[in-house]
């Protein structure tokens, strides 16, 4: 094992590189274009084996990944934000093929209107896909994370494709110390991919086809990715465990964070939950009994661990870095689900939308979150949802308002 540094994009890679892909269909798209360009110099390179194609879009791409999963291949991809939705179809198609295989989302914001930094839309529309969902904090757990889908998808009773997200920008090309597994660790924790019964061969061909069904066959295929999904919860504790006997490090389905003895807890994912970390170590040292509640698998919803991890709580506050419109923050009302009729359920569960297009969250806003929330605690009243935003940025986009305005007005009183 050595320690480097590296970007959250080259722990992408360098987790693909440990894997041993067989094959890596790609198209590139800010920022998650690093990623595959590392793997092609490798393999051209002769760093690694395997093969990389550009293929003309992310549609094409997914496609190409999921029938190359379903002959026996072990298969990577990479992608992030429009490119995600530019391949929807096929997202939701593969994961009905039972088609195992790992794409890491580079998360950022989606149009309109156009930025290149990150929030969690785009991974949240993928999150009905049949594909399992992991968020990762740091570059690190972006790296393991790769090696324990594999596992994870790869496994006879889950058998679905699995997304790793990382934030853009913010971890994608941050550098970290991450120590990179020695093969000779990993050769027992992720042996050479079984397909089982799912394989295809050119020298021994068959007719293998996806047929147009009704509502009762169609019901029981559908169901039984969800139970495989669900599968998914117990088959994710043990490949976490297995990596941990093997590299020492763990990564359970839900971190938390100085939660034994905390009354008001955050709840929120990705790379701006150790923003979340510091607030809480500061809170900590002011006297105030704050935790940290991070789910790193958001599909399938651990939601006894969330339960157990919040019972007795005063109150947590969800931050979710992604909007719903009309309806708020998902992570919220999917909480909120989860809690429902749990007599030791927090009395508050209070909605923030924060670092929407990598907008920072700063100490301060998390100090106002923990009081807030407290203050909704001892008043049995839940405020609506808020959004992090200051009167500085208020003050700044009206004056760009005005100048647009005034500039439009102008305009047409020349013509």
């Amino acid at each position: 094992m050595r320690r480097t540094l590296l970007t959250g994009n080259g722990a992408a890679a360098w987790g693909a590189r440990l894997a041993q892909v067989d094959y890596v269909p790609a198209f590139p798209i800010t920022p998650q274009t690093e990623i595959i360009e590392t793997l092609a110099s490798w393999i051209e390179h002769g760093k690694m084996p395997g093969r990389t194609v550009t293929l003309e879009s992310e549609h094409s791409m997914v496609t190409a990944a999921g029938a190359a999963a379903a002959s026996g291949t072990r298969v990577f991809t990479a992608t992030s934000s429009q490119g995600l939705l530019y391949a929807m179809e096929m997202i939701y198609t593969v994961a009905g093929w039972r088609a195992p295989f790992v794409m890491v989302n580079v998360s950022r914001g989606l149009a309109s209107p156009i930025t290149l930094e990150p929030d969690h839309n785009d991974i949240m529309a993928a999150r009905d896909s049949g594909f399992l969902q992991i968020h990762c904090a740091t570059c690190q757990e972006v790296l393991d994370s790769v090696l324990i889908a594999y596992r994870l998808a790869e496994d006879q009773r889950v058998r679905l494709p699995v997304i790793i997200n990382l934030d853009g920008f913010y971890l994608s090309f941050t550098r970290e110390p991450v120590e990179i597994p020695d093969a000779e660790a990993l050769a027992g924790f992720l042996p050479a991919f079984d397909p089982g019964s799912t394989r295809f061969c050119a020298s021994a061909p068959v007719s293998q086809a996806v047929t147009v069904l009704g509502g009762s066959p169609y019901s029981y295929f559908r169901y039984e990715s969800h139970l495989a999904a669900l599968n998914a919860l117990t088959v994710y504790d043990e490949a976490a465990a297995a990596f941990a006997a093997a590299c020492g490090r763990q990564h359970a389905a839900v971190e938390a964070y100085r939660c034994e003895d905390a009354d008001i807890v955050f709840v929120m994912i990705g790379s701006f939950a150790t923003k979340a970390k510091e607030a809480v170590d500061r809170l900590r040292d002011a006297g105030e009994s704050v935790g940290l509640v991070r789910p790193r698998l958001l599909r399938p919803f651990p939601a006894a661990q969330l339960q157990q991890l919040l019972a007795g709580k005063q109150g947590a506050a969800v931050i979710d870095q992604n909007l719903s419109m009309g309806m708020g923050g998902v992570l919220h009302s999917e909480l909120s689900a989860a809690l429902y009729g749990k007599p030791d359920a927090p009395s508050v569960l209070t909605s923030f939308i924060g670092g929407l297009g990598g907008r920072d969250i700063t100490p301060e806003e998390f100090y106002e979150i923990a009081a807030l929330t407290r203050q909704a605690a001892r008043d049995g009243i839940i405020p609506p949802p808020r959004l992090l935003y200051s009167r500085d940025e208020d003050r700044e986009i009206r004056k760009l308002q005005a100048i647009a305005h005034a500039e439009r007005n102008e305009l047409e009183s020349g013509q």
